[in-house]
């Protein structure tokens, strides 16, 4: 059986999978449980305190769940409570592996860390340059139907952050995962284009609120751009694997983010912005850099726990975007 390597957030995923084994999207996994409620209920019993992150609490319980004994940690450049959430597995004798991205994006350093990690999974440059050929090919079919989304106004917008999301581990099976979006790129070719409407950018970490994407749709507007997502696409292109790693922007700081976020404002025609941030992170004091920096009108929503929109948050969004209309 194929060892299952979990990941908190996007990591080098060419080096697991040159190593034969199965990387594991520990945040997809939890989101789209049946009821990730009672995993971070689940964590919380177990004594994580109520004002953490639900994602980390729903990634404890989700790998205590599973069959996975293995887990890359990001100890830079993500959340800063994965150092005590791969402590609290330790205790549950999970391998714990760091990975951490440069706050400066010096390449040498991320070179070195990527050859840590290669290290450890015992394989060499060409398996992972080799590995790289072939997930970049899924990887431009996923650009496809993003493209598809903002220009050709096919592609919805939860397709549209549901593929990109999912290149973090390719589903656990790139074969199988590039089938599906084969299938989607063959069935968007059949619709007719979306008319009218805002068109909005989503920036921040993917939401905890399952019914964002259909309801915005439902109140006329569409999430053309949706900037951490892309990033996990790798969106770019270069043979070199630590310059891919640092080319991505989601890891490094908010004004190294803002370059993309400002290229595809101007890039897809955007009305808004819809900056989401998650309660009890740390990432919520970015949003005072980006409604400096940004000049489109913002709306900034807040989530905690996974689940459907509050009604606060509904009377939010209408009135942000009848202001935009």
């Amino acid at each position: 059986m194929t060892i299952k390597v979990g990941i908190t957030t996007t990591v080098p995923s060419e080096i697991i999978y040159a190593a034969g084994m199965t990387p594991v999207d520990l945040n997809n996994v939890f989101i789209q449980a049946e009821d990730p409620c009672s995993q971070v209920d689940q964590a919380e019993t177990a004594g994580y305190p109520r004002n953490v992150c639900a994602w980390i609490k729903g990634i404890y319980s989700t790998v205590l769940d599973s069959d996975i004994k293995k887990m890359i940690g990001v100890t830079q450049g993500d959340c800063s409570n994965t150092h005590a959430l791969m402590e609290t597995l330790q205790l549950a004798e999970v391998e714990t592996l760091p990975f951490a991205f440069p706050y400066e994006r010096d390449y040498d350093l991320l070179k070195s860390e990527l050859e840590k990690l290669m290290g450890h999974f015992q394989v060499s440059w060409q398996q992972v340059s080799e590995t790289k050929y072939r997930l970049d090919n899924i990887r431009k079919k996923v650009h496809r139907l993003d493209l598809l989304t903002w220009k050709e106004n096919l592609v919805n917008s939860w397709e549209n952050h549901l593929f990109q999301v999912s290149c973090s581990d390719f589903t656990g099976d790139p074969e199988e995962f590039e089938k599906t979006v084969d299938d989607k790129l063959t069935e968007v070719a059949e619709r007719s284009p979306a008319k009218g409407g805002l068109r909005l950018g989503y920036i921040g970490v993917p939401p905890i609120i399952i019914d964002l994407y259909d309801y915005l749709e439902g109140q006329g507007a569409r999430v053309v751009y949706n900037e951490v997502q892309r990033q996990f696409s790798m969106p770019f292109e270069t043979n070199d694997l630590t310059q891919q790693y640092r080319e991505y922007s989601y890891p490094y700081g908010m004004f190294y983010r803002l370059e993309d976020i400002q290229r595809e404002i101007a890039n897809r025609q955007l009305d808004g912005i819809i900056h989401y941030a998650q309660s009890f992170c740390y990432r919520q004091i970015e949003d005072l850099i980006v409604r400096d920096r940004i000049s489109l009108p913002v709306l900034t929503l807040e989530g905690d726990r996974p689940g459907k929109m509050d009604a606060r948050t509904k009377i939010r969004i209408d009135s942000f975007l009848e202001m935009l209309d």
